[in-house]
């Protein structure tokens, strides 16, 4: 972040959902806001800078990878939701449209965005200037991570500890220091009503192939250039021990490819994505 300026890579981030849906056939994730709240058509959005190369085989696979992850943790969502979870946070919201979009808000879900105060500005107005309604049931957490704590700011923001949350943390582990990243989950764990997490990461790059190594340079060297560069990177098998350690438990880790063969049966984009990881874990509630 740099300070008092939204996160550069939010934008695009929101632009490679909205082409998404433009570009890939069969969509792997449907978001009817993603054109919307970037306030473009087609003809605009395929015109923009950020997309000038959309076509190719790299911007289909951060594409492809940005869309899974999103289903990936709606999935998650949609059964935390089934086992009684009504209280969802997103952590690093960015330009994310599942407030906008809740399918469960008639059962009483309710939903806490948490950005950047800077990022979180910038995303209210372009709300506003898109005519994209805020429901009944959102509340907007302001947290500057360096000064504040994330588990205070949700007491403050309404949100009782005693519930069981469901946290969904897209596209902030890569960038994150390893303690920073430990710290967040750390708080999640440590919540007495228990939660579930959903946050992707990076697999250490050292058994990539030559497309699958092309295609991670491409997606670092663009975050580098914007000055949010990749911090952390893990093993998977290590991750999963340290969940474990945390008290998390039910850990699914799934790569690109996986999700790939998950929702399309296949897909040469996602193969290339194999340093990206999706990991869900769940956290059972405090037994007095």
């Amino acid at each position: 972040m740099i300070e008092g300026q939204p996160s550069a890579t939010a934008f695009r981030v929101a632009m490679r959902r909205a082409a998404h849906q433009l570009l890939d056939k069969p969509l792997i994730f449907e978001d009817p806001l993603a054109l919307t709240i970037v306030g473009g058509d087609r003809g605009s959005v395929l015109a923009r800078d950020e997309l000038s190369r959309a076509d190719s085989p790299g911007g289909e696979t951060i594409r492809a990878f940005l869309a899974a992850r999103s289903r990936f943790s709606e999935d998650r969502l949609a059964a935390a939701v089934a086992r009684g979870i009504r209280h969802v946070v997103v952590l690093g919201a960015g330009l994310d449209t599942f407030a906008y979009r809740n399918p469960y808000a008639d059962q009483g879900v309710v939903v806490y965005e948490v950005d950047h105060p800077a990022t979180q500005a910038w995303k209210r107005s372009r709300l506003a200037a898109t005519g994209i309604r805020v429901p009944e049931g959102v509340t907007y957490v302001p947290v500057d991570f360096s000064v504040d704590r994330l588990d205070e700011k949700l007491a403050a923001a309404g949100l009782d500890p005693a519930v069981p949350v469901f946290f969904s943390w897209l596209g902030v582990a890569p960038y994150l220091t390893e303690a920073a990243i430990f710290s967040t989950l750390g708080i999640i764990a440590d919540r007495v009503g228990g939660s579930e997490v959903v946050f992707d990461y990076a697999e250490i790059p050292d058994k990539l192939s030559l497309l699958q190594r092309l295609a991670f340079t491409t997606l670092a060297g663009r975050t580098a250039s914007l000055g949010e560069p990749f911090v952390t990177f893990f093993k998977p098998d290590d991750l999963a021990a340290r969940l474990t350690a945390l008290g998390f438990s039910a850990i699914e880790d799934r790569t690109g490819p996986q999700l790939g063969q998950l929702y399309v049966g296949g897909s040469a984009a996602l193969d290339r994505a194999a340093v990206g990881h999706v990991v869900a874990a769940i956290k059972a509630a405090s037994v007095a």
